[in-house]
């Protein structure tokens, strides 16, 4: 069976990770071998009058009486696949999804990729109304999940669990022993990075030899560069030269496309995560970097602990720049242990391909259709 799906999310060129999200999972189920079809209804803040073809549609943040327009786009699909966070709809906590939810037909899934641990209770009261009116909530991960039915009130048989995606892409070259080893981290740049901790920590291990190097890739993100302009860069480039670790350490400032993301993804020899976050239940970035079966050393935040506390990973406490470094050299200097986390990263890796995820999201969206009454 062929099904029709409805996106409603941020997507390209927007610059940000639900429109990455959005690409890749539509690319997956609209692929030969998805077979289905789709059209975005995108999330813009300013009139948009050519997109691309798959843009069947927009949603005009904020603009009185836009979410009527943008469900009979919807409702043209089979099922409707929403991606929530709460900064992207308009109103209060996002607050302004809620009619057009209420004026779909449409079977809606919508995919949670923030649920907070210490909502205010407007936040809490949005997000259990999103849920009631769709007929599935997907998280990305356990945690999530067991956040999401303990703390909110939701119908646990409406929650399903679907690891976030990752490219498919062969197995990439383990530590390299010749040249400076790299470590990387990636994504949009703002505070709540925790990049400040990993310069820190990158002082334990500047006398090895080889040397490594630090790569920072990824612009500031928009709407920090809106409210506070450069100054989170502009603190890491002055924490960089009062550590005297200019030479170890390199921004890539550009927004990365796929293919220019796996060429750095493929130089790197260590990923690190090093965010402040202890509630961050979900990272795109973590899940790209098992995939790459890369090392990976990360704070002990939920997706985090989920996935690497069998040893895909080495998990360090938030804001210790000590505990960084020193996982960082471990990774640096013992061979076994690099291996040993190769081999879990891919494991890992074999449910996460973008392939395997699209087709657990068709299941998903079948049996809502099957559930739904046929109009007379």
């Amino acid at each position: 069976m062929t099904i029709s799906f409805g996106f409603l999310s941020t997507y390209p060129p927007t610059q940000c990770g639900l429109a990455t999200f959005t690409a890749s999972l539509l690319g997956a189920l609209t692929s030969p071998i998805g077979g289905d079809r789709a059209g975005v209804v995108r999330l813009v803040e300013s009139p948009v009058y050519a997109d691309r073809p798959e843009v069947v549609g927009h949603l005009l943040v904020n603009a009185s009486g836009a979410e009527t327009s943008a469900a009979a786009m919807l409702d043209r699909h089979d099922v409707v696949i929403v991606q929530h966070e709460y900064g992207i709809f308009g109103g209060a906590d996002g607050e302004n999804l809620l009619p057009l939810l209420r004026r779909l037909r449409t079977p809606v899934i919508v995919v949670l990729h923030t649920v907070l641990a210490r909502p205010t209770v407007h936040q809490r009261e949005v997000l259990e109304q999103v849920v009631a009116l769709a007929g599935a909530a997907v998280t990305m991960t356990e945690a999530a999940r067991a956040r999401l039915v303990l703390q909110y009130d939701v119908d646990p048989d409406k929650i399903t669990v679907i690891p976030h995606g990752a490219p498919e892409r062969p197995p990439l070259r383990l530590l390299s022993t010749k040249g400076e080893p790299t470590i990387l981290t990636w994504g949009l740049l703002g505070p709540g990075k925790g990049i400040e901790w990993a310069i820190g920590g990158l002082r334990l291990v500047r006398h090895l030899l080889p040397r490594p190097r630090y790569v920072i890739a990824g612009q500031t993100h928009p709407k920090v560069l809106i409210e506070q302009g450069e100054a989170y860069r502009l603190m890491l480039y002055a924490r960089i030269r009062a550590l005297g670790l200019g030479g170890l350490v390199t921004f890539e400032r550009a927004y990365l496309d796929q293919v220019r993301l796996d060429r750095l993804i493929g130089r790197a020899d260590v990923v690190l995560l090093p965010y402040d976050s202890p509630d961050q239940a979900t990272s795109g970035v973590l899940v790209e970097a098992l995939a790459a079966h890369k090392p990976v050393i990360a704070t002990a935040f939920p997706h985090a602990q989920e996935l690497l506390g069998d040893g895909a990973g080495l998990l360090v406490p938030h804001r210790d720049p000590s505990a960084i470094g020193a996982a960082i050299k471990r990774v640096l200097t013992e061979p076994d242990l690099v291996a040993d986390m190769y081999d879990k990263a891919r494991q890992i890796a074999q449910g996460t391909q973008w392939s395997a995820v699209a087709a657990r999201y068709r299941k998903l969206a079948a049996t809502l259709l099957s559930r739904t009454p046929v109009p007379l």
